[in-house]
């Protein structure tokens, strides 16, 4: 877990609470925003101001996490399915902005961050699109 926290620094033994879901996910774990909101009540730090969390109350939480294999990733045929369901016209694509309406207007809507960090993986520059076979197999996460 140390390993994973070189990625962010927050302030002298802490990390930015907005840190905390790039942390987990470098960990294999992937929450919902509602999880994550959870299990960054457990362990922010309610003296300090500032939204910063402290190792010390993060690895037991975290540690629990790994153990019971908490938030797991979303299996790949799955994945497949949801994109074919948007993917209206059964190409093999999605447009960026058909993509952006989507994750941005329905549902638990993506940030405009994860939106960019999602496309700067996902799009092909040369035609603008997600082929989400591609895609899909750069997220696909080897448990064994």
């Amino acid at each position: 877990m140390a390993t994973a926290r070189g990625c962010c620094h927050g302030g002298e033994g802490g990390e930015r609470r907005g840190d905390i879901g790039v942390i987990v996910r470098t960990l294999g774990c992937f929450p919902t925003e509602a999880e994550l909101n959870e299990l960054l009540a457990k362990v922010e730090d309610e003296e300090e101001p500032g939204g910063y969390v402290h190792l010390e109350k993060f690895l037991p939480v975290m540690t629990k996490v790994l153990l019971d294999r908490r938030y797991r990733p979303i299996p790949e045929d799955v994945l497949l399915h949801a994109f074919e369901v948007l993917d209206e016209k059964k190409c093999g694509y999605i447009t960026k902005e058909d993509l952006v309406k989507y994750l941005t207007e329905e549902g638990e809507p993506f940030t405009e961050e994860e939106m960019e960090n999602m496309l700067s993986v996902a799009l092909d520059p040369e035609t603008n699109t997600v082929r989400y076979r591609n895609y899909i197999s750069k997220l696909v996460v080897d448990e064994t």
